[in-house]
């Protein structure tokens, strides 16, 4: 009996001075917090760009002043090499070939709201209806990075581009030869690059 009468009396004690600053700070805090990011999120609209693209790899091209890398996909670096019957052959020419041929003489559109360090748009491109991120992974000439996982279950199990022979994953030929830092493009990485937009941080 007289424990529950402790519970209640418990339950209803007035809160202490200390517990109501805190209280109040922290609902302060949140209010500042989301004052702020509204404020900001027309900072992060999406854009667009369009015109005759020129392809920097299998992954990244140039509409005009606009540098766009294709989202949700990863394609070898221009340098990377692999192996195939025996033989290396250049992979990360072949990937931009194969790019080159999708947007060759075409108008290209690209479409994302996000940007990565760089101050690349991360975007999903197209020219003349064909979808470049998709197809660039259907072709097996990109790998999938955060999307397109069933367009390279296909890719691989047909043996298409890359994946007719054995090649390093493009983030790990980054890594042991010093090139551009990029995480994946899932959804920890569009938290990520929403809240550098807003904030303006690296």
């Amino acid at each position: 009996m007289s424990r529950s009468w402790s519970v209640r009396y418990r339950r209803g004690a007035p809160r202490s001075p200390f517990r109501k600053f805190l209280d109040y700070g922290l609902t302060a805090a949140f209010l500042g917090l989301f004052i702020v990011v509204a404020s900001r999120l027309d900072r992060v609209g999406a854009s667009h760009a369009t015109g005759a693209a020129v392809v920097n790899d299998g992954d990244s091209l140039t509409l005009g002043n606009e540098r766009v890398r294709l989202r949700g996909i990863d394609a070898p670096e221009f340098n990377q090499t692999c192996e195939k019957a025996g033989s290396i052959y250049p992979c990360g020419r072949r990937s931009r070939d194969s790019l080159n041929m999708l947007v060759r003489g075409k108008q290209v559109s690209c479409t994302g709201w996000e940007r990565d360090r760089y101050g690349r748009l991360l975007g999903t491109c197209s020219a003349s209806g064909t979808e470049l991120n998709r197809t660039q992974v259907e072709n097996g000439w990109a790998v999938a990075y955060g999307d397109y996982f069933d367009e390279q279950d296909v890719a691989q199990g047909e043996k298409r581009g890359l994946w007719a022979g054995s090649f390093e994953t493009p983030r790990d030929w980054r890594d042991t030869h010093g090139g551009m830092v990029e995480g994946e493009h899932d959804f920890t990485s569009r938290i990520w690059n929403w809240l550098r937009q807003i904030f303006h941080f690296s």
